[in-house]
């Protein structure tokens, strides 16, 4: 008879383990990482730059209109991402605005947001820089990407564009 008793009792502490531990999981804890970017976050921007990049998020609060600057140090200077996202009532109009900043005329990105444009803009002292302009319904999303060397060898043209894609899908993604 004691045998079963303890039997039972281990049975009991058993189940009331396993429902501990499953309430336990179940808890969620918020953790914030140090880059409150809500559009992307610096260990993409980071491969995107080729880079570890810092980060620096000037909003409102989460996911309201604001802007996140990655500054990622390389050898002879550096290379930046800027992500700026607005709400506005005119989005389209908004859009090509900002277009205005283009240096030549932009391309069409298909597939990124409402609308998603692509083009190159003037950087400092002959450094390249492109521009994404977009739209998520009536929220507005423009990226700069560019590195402060001229003729920066490991951010070709070719790099910054793609990059700048990259950049687009990732915040066009978390804008929906």
């Amino acid at each position: 008879m004691a045998n079963r008793n303890c039997r039972g009792l281990i049975v009991f502490l058993r189940i009331r383990a396993a429902l501990l531990t499953l309430t336990l999981l179940g808890i969620s804890i918020p953790v914030r990482a140090a880059n409150n970017c809500p559009w992307i976050n610096a260990s993409t921007v980071s491969g995107l730059l080729g880079a570890p990049a810092t980060a620096t998020y000037t909003g409102t609060a989460p996911f309201q209109p604001g802007a996140c600057t990655f500054v990622a140090k390389i050898e002879g200077g550096s290379r930046a991402l800027t992500v700026n996202v607005e709400v506005a009532s005119e989005a389209a109009n908004r859009v090509r605005t900002i277009l205005g900043q283009c240096a030549a005329g932009p391309s069409r990105i298909d597939a990124i947001g409402n609308e998603a444009w692509l083009c190159e803009v003037g950087g400092k002292k002959g450094a390249r820089s492109d521009l994404v302009v977009g739209r998520v319904r009536d929220q507005v999303f423009s990226i700069t990407i560019g590195s402060a060397l001229k003729n920066d060898p490991g951010f070709d043209p070719v790099s910054i564009r793609s990059a700048a894609s990259t950049a687009a899908e990732q915040v066009s993604g978390n804008l929906f």
